[in-house]
């Protein structure tokens, strides 16, 4: 038998609102739209996601483990290799991610274009006053 729940991002316990909070997280996003272009060792992600340190990376490889977004495998050759892939969860919600990043890259010149505005009339206020 299955429950039926009623979740609501606006209340402040709701768990789709930690969703949220977990999930707006630059690097979370990053990792499962590199992990949906094929499946990856730790050190191919820290190079191929420049900036993160390996601390920051296995913290937030635990937390998509943790959901269910990614699978670890652990490869037992002459060296020990972790394999990191996207569940069929983590395929599905890599779609919205995707969505994210195919719309900032469309429109960052509009963003940056009322940034300078915004910040010009700004400059042009401070030296009024």
């Amino acid at each position: 038998m299955t429950n039926a729940f009623n979740f609501n991002i606006f209340h402040p316990n709701c768990p789709a609102r930690s969703f949220f909070e977990k999930f707006a997280d630059k690097w979370i996003l990053l990792i499962i739209y590199r992990l949906d272009q094929q499946s990856q060792h730790f050190n191919e992600l820290k190079k191929n996601l420049v900036g993160i340190s390996p601390k920051v990376l296995s913290q937030k490889l635990k937390v998509l483990e943790r959901d269910g977004f990614i699978s670890r495998t652990i490869h037992e050759n002459n060296v020990i290799r972790v394999e990191y892939a996207l569940t069929t969860l983590g395929a599905e919600f890599a779609q919205t991610a995707l969505s994210f990043k195919v719309w900032a890259e469309g429109n960052m010149q509009h963003v940056i274009r009322a940034q300078r505005k915004f910040d010009a009339a700004q400059l042009e206020l401070e030296q009024n006053a």
